[in-house]
């Protein structure tokens, strides 16, 4: 059977689209078809890519998602890969990256392990989000890394209630409420000021964004629990926005449920690095002064 890489690129850069040619070129001349999405295709000079369309389930039959870009890029491919099943390898032309699979200055051993097969694939939580109002619904999609609840003006302030499997926590009006999995824990919900959880930690974070409330900090419960947000039917609109890449109006009233996702994201990882070594390296942590386990 032939082998074949869906290719996503973040064509914003020039560097990035020379960089893709690189690489589409390599896995070509190794045996292995090299898909790209119509559009980002027409930007690329490599012409033996096969073409798809994002709506026509474009990774399906592939064995990964390859993605040159930063973390807004692999989010985006995430939607593409889910689908099919298939896991995502991110190379990281970004600045953070936290969620790649490799750095650009490791391209090349990145690419050997591709052709080689030579690479191990981690599972991810998601999040499955619905949107109701009267208890009709408005919205059903998922997450990888938050689900966001968000004022729609910025001169107005969105009072919500917080609810926990069933039971109220708190009401406060606040520029917005996020739901994260442990993976969103270093990115939107970190920004919030929301705690930094490991990825096998089965968890769910709620972190309200500038709240004007005594009892408004970050929580953590069950991967199992639901977490609901109830906007103030006196209110205003808000606007439910999952992963930076999909975006629902949500009227006074509506009700926004989140749980954990049945269905898991597949990350690529070149080898089996710990998390914490992760961290500080992405956020460059001072660690002087550590001596180790004592032997």
């Amino acid at each position: 059977m032939t082998r074949r890489v869906l290719l996503v690129v973040h064509t914003g850069r020039e560097q990035n689209l020379r960089t893709a040619e690189k690489v589409a070129g390599r896995l070509l001349d190794a045996g292995i078809s090299v898909r790209a999405l119509a559009g980002e295709a027409d930007d690329l000079r490599e012409s033996a890519c096969e073409v798809a369309r994002p709506d026509e389930n474009p990774a399906a039959g592939t064995e990964l998602v390859l993605v040159l870009g930063g973390d807004g890029t692999l989010l985006r491919a995430a939607e593409l890969a889910r689908p099919a099943g298939v896991p995502l390898f991110g190379v990281n032309l970004g600045r953070v990256g936290f969620l790649a699979g490799a750095d650009s200055d490791d391209l090349d051993e990145a690419i050997a392990a591709v052709v080689e097969s030579r690479y191990h694939v981690e599972e991810r939580m998601t999040l499955e989000v619905t949107a109701t109002l009267n208890g009709e619904q408005v919205a059903a999609t998922w997450a990888l890394n938050e689900a966001s609840v968000e004022k729609s003006s910025r001169e107005r302030i969105l009072d919500v209630v917080v609810e926990v499997d069933g039971h109220p926590v708190s009401a406060f009006g606040c520029d917005g409420v996020l739901c994260s999995t442990p993976t969103g824990s270093t990115a939107y919900a970190f920004s919030a000021g929301g705690p930094v959880v490991w990825p096998d930690v089965h968890a769910l974070l709620v972190v309200p964004s500038n709240a004007h409330a005594l009892f408004a900090g970050p929580l953590v419960v069950s991967r199992e629990s639901l977490v609901a947000m109830e906007i103030d039917q006196h209110g205003h609109h808000a606007v439910l926005c999952c992963d930076g890449q999909r975006q629902f109006d949500l009227p006074p009233g509506a009700r926004v449920e989140v749980v954990g996702g049945s269905t898991p994201i597949r990350l690529v990882r070149l080898q089996d690095t710990s998390f914490t070594d992760r961290l500080v390296r992405k956020f460059e942590l001072p660690v002087q002064g550590w001596r180790g386990p004592a032997e």
